[in-house]
């Protein structure tokens, strides 16, 4: 698994939910995590979550740090499970840094208001994941937290932080594969 920092803004509409947008993009081939901070601003018919789109809940928040991951050869079961480890990863990493969050399901909460957005996806060659964080929550259309108010102000190295920490799961997760005898 490559990851990727991206040390330019990009504001995220979701479309850059889609198979190969890192590769075309950043030209990294394969599985992949990319990070990169920006205005999120996704209209209901860009909405990958039918929930949402049902309710009339566009997303929006004026600066977020985004993460995209692109896996190949995945179900859609097995990368929502992967959606749900990386939010696990986020607060055990917020934990490292002294925050205390409360995940439910691929949500994170901070003081009870909303820290995340995250949606797990299939495409025709590959299942993709956004999850993304308040880094501020000025102009957000509902009650939120954000990293700022947590006291994360170097967000690059927290990014990076997950990442690794991501990375080092799911190595560890094949590695674990490879050792094991099959029975019969």
């Amino acid at each position: 698994m490559e990851k990727l920092i991206i040390d330019k803004e990009i504001k995220y509409i979701g479309s850059q939910l889609a198979p190969h947008w890192i590769y075309k993009n950043f030209n990294i081939q394969g599985d992949a995590i990319v990070a990169f901070i920006g205005e999120v601003d996704v209209k209901l018919d860009e909405m990958v979550d039918i929930e949402d789109v049902i309710n009339n809940e566009p997303i929006y928040s004026k600066k977020m740090l985004n993460f995209i991951i692109e896996i190949f050869n995945c179900p859609l079961e097995q990368m929502v499970y992967t959606q749900r480890l990386f939010m696990s990863i986020i607060k055990e990493v917020l934990e490292d840094y002294g925050v205390c969050v409360k995940r439910d399901g691929d949500d994170l909460f901070y003081d009870e208001r909303k820290l995340s957005v995250s949606i797990a996806t299939k495409s025709l060659t590959s299942c993709l994941i956004h999850s993304a964080l308040n880094i501020i929550k000025e102009g957000a259309p509902i009650s939120v937290s954000d990293l700022t108010e947590m006291g994360i102000v170097d967000v690059e190295k927290f990014a990076l932080d997950i990442m690794y920490r991501f990375q080092m799961e799911t190595k560890s997760i094949k590695m674990a594969t490879y050792k094991v005898r099959g029975v019969f």
